[in-house]
């Protein structure tokens, strides 16, 4: 009798695997509002959505914000200093414009 028991277990593992597999290969969407109202007057509403899938899923439909959030990669932060070094730059380029373009007192 207990080796039916495990044989039962073991089949419900791979059931199992398969289900996250699947899940995370093509992904799920869970999504709910809450609304709290008082006497007909919208006092909160909250929207969730959770999406659950492969790192390689979510890069194919663009839920990529990990590799963009600075404290998560580094890549993103070096290219975050890189923006701001430009825009540095861009900044002095405009002042020394505006300085050449104003007119002369004569």
């Amino acid at each position: 009798m207990p080796a039916d028991h495990s044989m039962s277990h073991a089949v419900e593992s791979t059931n199992l695997a398969d289900l996250l597999e699947r899940i995370l290969d093509k992904g799920i969407v869970i999504a709910g509002d809450i609304h709290v109202k008082l006497v007909e007057v919208e006092l909160l509403t909250i929207q969730l959505r959770l999406v659950i899938c492969s790192v390689d899923k979510a890069r194919e439909l663009g839920l990529d914000w990990w590799t963009r959030d600075s404290r998560l990669s580094k890549d993103a932060a070096e290219h975050n200093s890189a923006l701001v070094t430009f825009g540095e730059r861009l900044s002095r380029i405009e002042q020394a414009l505006v300085t050449q373009a104003e007119p002369v007192a004569a």
